[in-house]
Parts: C-alpha cells; sequence; structure tokens
C-alpha cells in the first residue's frame, strides 16, 4: 500500500506521543514533500530544503520504507567516501 500514513504511530524507547508526534509528524511530511520528485538527493540537501536536522531526515526517509509509513521503496546510491544519495521511488498517482 503506497501512500503517506499521516495516522501511523511513531515508536521507541524515549517516544512520548503527546510531546514527539507534532515534530515527528511535520518532519515526516517536510521530507515526503523534498524527496516526492523522485530525483536523487543527498541527506544534507534535503536537511537545508526541510530545515530538518540530517538525523532526522535519515530516520524519515527510513519511517517512508515502513509499511505503516507508506511502504515507499527509497533508493541509496554511494557517491564518494561515505557520501550516499538517495531518491523515493514513486507512483504517479502522488
Amino acid at each position: 500500500m503506497n501512500y503517506l500514513n499521516s495516522n501511523a504511530d511513531f515508536d521507541g524507547s524515549d517516544y512520548v506521543p503527546e510531546r514527539d508526534n507534532p515534530r515527528l509528524k511535520g518532519q515526516l511530511l517536510r521530507v515526503w514533500q523534498e524527496v516526492k520528485d523522485g530525483r536523487w538527493k543527498t541527506l544534507r540537501s534535503i536537511a537545508v530544503a526541510t530545515g530538518d536536522p540530517e538525523a532526522s531526515v535519515s530516520a524519515q526517509l527510513r519511517h517512508l520504507r515502513k509499511e505503516r509509513f507508506g511502504g515507499f521503496e527509497v533508493d541509496k546510491r554511494h557517491v564518494k567516501q561515505g557520501l550516499f544519495e538517495y531518491r523515493l521511488v514513486i507512483d504517479n498517482d502522488y
């Protein structure tokens, strides 16, 4: 099922829904909006565009792969010396 599920729940040992849910859902939406064009992008370029830290961008790209957040295909390719690019493979329905 390929859709961005805004009702999906996050989890984790430090996760407090009342505190973290608005922030994490906002990050997820901003990252998705930035990568939905299917172009290759580095974590840094996504972070600059969204205003979110690179570590958060990386976490949200992992979330996008999970079925409960859409089960999207997120490709990763090595560029050089520890630098990677990512792209979201998405149907034209978005």
